[in-house]
């Protein structure tokens, strides 16, 4: 089992009702973590399951969701940033 401190920004922390969570989880990937938070319904469902933009980052790298989860990870999810 790998510990993860996983932390939520912007409107997924508002949505979620909490800025960070710290799990055990068994998953390999950033996709099976996205999946199992997805798995959670409501909320999470709804804006972890592809109709809404969001990005995943892993040590504070971008990462795509295929992405390996080393043991004791920082893993945030956030909406994409735009600038001007």
């Amino acid at each position: 089992m790998n510990t993860l401190r996983v932390l939520y920004f912007a409107r997924l922390r508002e949505r979620f009702g909490m800025a960070e969570e710290t799990l055990d989880f068994a998953g390999a990937t950033a996709a099976d973590l996205v999946a199992t938070l997805q798995a959670r319904g409501g909320a999470w469902a709804e804006e972890l399951g592809g109709a809404r933009a969001f990005r995943v980052a892993v040590n504070q790298d971008v990462v795509a969701l295929d992405a390996p989860l080393p043991a004791r990870a920082e893993v945030a999810i956030f909406p994409p940033v735009t600038g001007g």
